[in-house]
């Protein structure tokens, strides 16, 4: 995924998530709906995080580049000098 693509996705999840904290601070009272939406739009940066990157691995598995294989070509290199 290009690295526009990926800032916007998180960016989805970010602004999700502090319409939710935002949405359930603000049945308190007016800080709290402040404070609700900083902490869910920080959670959702999280999950957009993780979920991006999970993302990556599992397309890098699928296109068969595992970790593995650069593992060897590492060995392989100190091994001949």
């Amino acid at each position: 995924m290009g690295r526009i693509r990926t800032a916007v996705s998180r960016a989805k999840y970010a602004a999700v998530g502090a319409a939710i904290g935002a949405a359930v601070g603000g049945l308190v009272n007016r800080n709290a709906a402040s404070t609700g939406g900083a902490l869910g739009g920080l959670a959702g940066a999280t999950v957009g995080e993780i979920r991006a990157g999970s993302s990556d691995l599992f397309g890098s598995v699928r296109s068969g580049d595992d970790a593995d294989s650069e593992e060897d070509d590492a060995g392989s290199i100190g091994s001949a000098a």
